[in-house]
């Protein structure tokens, strides 16, 4: 659930789950189910100017804190997903990611005396969310970091925003694109072709990691649709959605894992380390971190985070792993960066009493 507070007012909406993805998944999924309302103002005659100074101050100083450590967090876990392979194989990756993320919101559930759903329709829907949101992404990354660098898979998944506009127009009848959305998904699709060299002949990539990075992307809008159709405006609060979907995610990686892959022989400290940290914070701290923000200062500021996930990402590969990039992959990602940006603009509001019409803000996928 997400929480806007102003004055003595409440508003409770109800959120999907998120999927607890390095980079812009989250972030999108909530807006789609929660727009961002105007905040009623606190009346000056019961709060003294100076304490709602400092209070704002210190709110502000909160989030903004918060959201740093969030872009570190998920532009960090690429490295992790380097380091974990090292070592594991992508599946036992996975399920250690899902194991320490799912545990984390297990006790957040505990300490918050939070049930998890009921019904048999609401855990069948949650099972293909945590499959496409979860499971799919997260093994898919894996995989592909056995053979490109984590540089280029952080800025794979900055291309989620742009399936997620192409998939929207398909699926969501409601969501119609604009002249600047369209734009901004050519210039993104650009960006993608700067970064992978297409006036090369893509020479120098794998084409088989970076087609697993893309199609990890892909996943997480095909979720977000999903979630919108069958999850939607659900009572449950967010976190117990979010960690039972975690939870069955974990599960599908107990089944499969055993399948395709043998007991390491031994277990380096290192690499366990970095899958503890990948599931533990990037999983499971990331989501509860990224609604906080939402319900605080909204989805659109929110969502941001998409932004910097991939900066932080090359900047962690390069400086840490030694990666090393070619000048495209830089001028590449930023030009991404620009076209998933204009795809989730929005035209300017109506000013109130200016006997203009008010066009209602689109949901996103």
């Amino acid at each position: 659930m997400c929480y806007e507070v102003g004055g003595r007012h409440r508003r409770r909406m109800s959120t999907p789950p998120l999927s607890a993805a390095p980079g812009p998944a989250p972030a999108a999924a909530v807006s789609a189910a929660a727009p961002s309302t105007p905040i009623a103002p606190i009346p000056i005659a019961s709060t003294p100017v100076a304490s709602t100074a400092v209070g704002t101050a210190r709110r502000a100083l909160d989030w903004r804190l918060r959201f740093a450590a969030l872009s570190l967090i998920w532009g960090f876990s690429f490295l992790l997903i380097k380091v974990g392979t090292s070592a594991y194989a992508p599946f036992q990756v996975t399920f250690g990611r899902l194991l320490f993320g799912t545990a984390v919101l297990a006790v957040a559930m505990a300490v918050k005396r939070t049930p998890p759903p009921r019904g048999a329709r609401t855990w069948g829907h949650l099972a293909v969310a945590g499959f496409l949101l979860n499971a799919l992404p997260f093994s898919l990354f894996a995989y592909a970091e056995l053979t490109i660098p984590s540089t280029l898979a952080g800025i794979c998944n900055a291309t989620s925003p742009l399936w997620g506009m192409v998939l929207s127009v398909v699926a969501l009848s409601e969501d119609r694109p604009t002249r600047r959305r369209v734009a901004g998904l050519g210039i993104g699709f650009l960006g993608v072709l700067t970064v992978l060299g297409a006036w090369q002949g893509f020479s120098g990539l794998d084409a088989t990691g970076t087609a697993m990075a893309l199609g990890a992307s892909l996943s997480y809008p095909v979720g977000w649709i999903y979630v919108r159709r069958t999850l939607a405006g659900r009572t449950e609060s967010h976190l117990s959605l979010t960690g039972s979907q975690l939870f069955l995610a974990m599960l599908q990686l107990a089944v499969v894992t055993p399948l395709f892959t043998t007991v390491p022989d031994a277990f380096p400290v290192l690499p366990l380390l970095a899958v503890a940290a990948l599931g533990a914070l990037g999983t499971g701290l990331a989501v509860l971190i990224q609604y906080g923000l939402v319900a605080e200062v909204g989805p659109t500021t929110g969502q941001m985070v998409t932004y910097f996930v991939p900066v932080i990402a090359t900047a962690a590969g390069v400086s840490i792993l030694g990666e090393t990039l070619g000048w495209n992959t830089p001028v590449g990602a930023l030009v991404v960066i620009a076209g998933a940006a204009l795809t989730q603009s929005r035209p300017r509001r109506a000013r109130v009493g200016s006997g203009e019409p008010t066009r209602p803000r689109p949901p996103q996928p």
